[in-house]
């Protein structure tokens, strides 16, 4: 009788892991399709990023494709910013909110939006690792906040119709991170 309950036990867990990892890969796919896949920025890259962009107590930091949020959450927990993380796969969504209530962060949002059709939010600085692609279909948005003063920085991949913006690169392996700002604002 032991020896049929456990043998139960064990063939639920391991349909738990194999209904979990699947419905975990069918979400990095959907992320994939709709622009760009989930590849965090290595921790030690998010420090010298956001050192790099001297970010001020009084900010919105806005990171589109925020994944898990580290860095949305480094930014908040170091520099005392308002964090605000766009992500459109609800499991990474999920996980950077577990994560910044672990880490007790009171000045941080995160919300599920396609930044393709939908408004972005207000902010100072924008943060993005994405693909070319999706960077191209987003880039008009981009340049709206650019006007409006914010510091654009992107990790991996230039933007190239905001390449007048463009103000200085840091190399750093395994991808560069280029910053765009308006010259009044430097």
């Amino acid at each position: 009788m032991i020896s049929v309950i456990i043998y139960l036990v064990v063939l639920i867990l391991e349909l738990l892991f194999f209904v979990s990892f699947a419905v975990f890969t069918i979400f990095l796919i959907y992320s994939s399709v709709k622009g760009s896949p989930y590849v965090p920025t290595k921790n030690k890259q998010v420090n010298l990023i956001l050192e790099k962009a001297k970010l001020k107590k009084s900010e919105i930091f806005l990171d589109l494709g925020c994944g898990d949020g580290r860095v949305v959450r480094t930014a908040v927990k170091n520099f005392q910013v308002t964090g605000i993380g766009i992500e459109i796969n609800p499991l990474l969504l999920i996980w950077a909110k577990i994560l910044s209530g672990f880490q007790r962060l009171k000045n941080i949002d995160f919300f599920r939006l396609d930044i393709v059709k939908e408004n972005l939010p207000k902010a100072d600085v924008i943060y993005i690792f994405l693909m070319p692609k999706l960077i191209a279909a987003i880039t008009p948005k981009l340049k709206k906040h650019l006007d409006q003063g914010a510091l654009i920085i992107s990790h991996g991949f230039k933007i190239k119709r905001l390449i007048k913006y463009f103000r200085y690169k840091i190399d750093q392996n395994p991808f560069p991170t280029y910053f765009y700002k308006l010259k009044s604002d430097i």
